[in-house]
């Protein structure tokens, strides 16, 4: 996996904090924040375990197929049966195990760098008390769209890249591939193509303003 950078990190991390968030968020204070972070990082990390148990039994399952395939298949087309549902859990172990290997280095990153936390909290903070011009401003740029019929993850990956370029004064440049390598990694197939323009678009906004 390619390092990271922390703030590569912290983004990642706020953008999984936030689907934490409780519905009345107003409510939230800052020394409730770092506790949002901490129990995302906690949740990662359960999610991570439960991932490598899924794939040790499909990798089980894999192993019992393939032994009955050679005991107990009473002709070539029940052993080919067998031997194909192996490959299948087997192949569904891999996927499991791919899933276990994104998060740690993030688990990691969250516990032993202050700055990715800092940065993390950050950013959920702005979202949080900046919601309302945030969302005003991703819903100028969006066409025949409105912003609460958004994705719930297309929304906070689009308010993160948004707070960070108007309250943070990150480069515009730099705000859209970062939503975008987001997207890819937690939206929908087209999910970073959508991000893509949306945030185009509010970029020329702010060139004519």
């Amino acid at each position: 996996m390619q390092d990271r950078k922390p703030q590569q990190i912290a983004r990642e991390l706020a953008l999984l904090s936030l689907s934490q968030l409780p519905i009345n968020a107003k409510k939230i204070t800052e020394e409730h924040l770092p506790k949002l972070v901490l129990a995302t990082v906690r949740t990662l990390r359960s999610e991570v375990q439960d991932s490598l148990d899924n794939a040790a039994a499909e990798l089980q399952r894999s192993s019992d197929r393939l032994l009955t395939s050679e005991t107990r298949a009473s002709d070539l087309n029940s052993a080919r049966t067998m031997l194909k549902e192996a490959i299948e859990c087997t192949q569904t172990a891999i996927n499991q195990l791919g899933a276990a290997v994104e998060f740690p280095e993030l688990i990691q990153l969250a516990n032993q760098d202050r700055e990715v936390g800092r940065y993390a909290i950050q950013i959920v903070k702005l979202v949080n008390e900046e919601r309302v011009a945030i969302d005003e401003r991703i819903g100028s740029a969006l066409v025949d769209w409105q912003v609460t019929r958004l994705a719930q993850i297309d929304k906070d990956i689009l308010r993160i890249a948004v707070g960070e370029m108007l309250f943070l004064g990150l480069p515009d440049s730099v705000v859209v591939n970062e939503a975008v390598l987001l997207a890819k990694r937690y939206s929908g197939d087209d999910g970073h193509r959508f991000i893509n323009g949306v945030l185009r678009r509010v970029t020329e906004q702010k060139k004519t303003a």
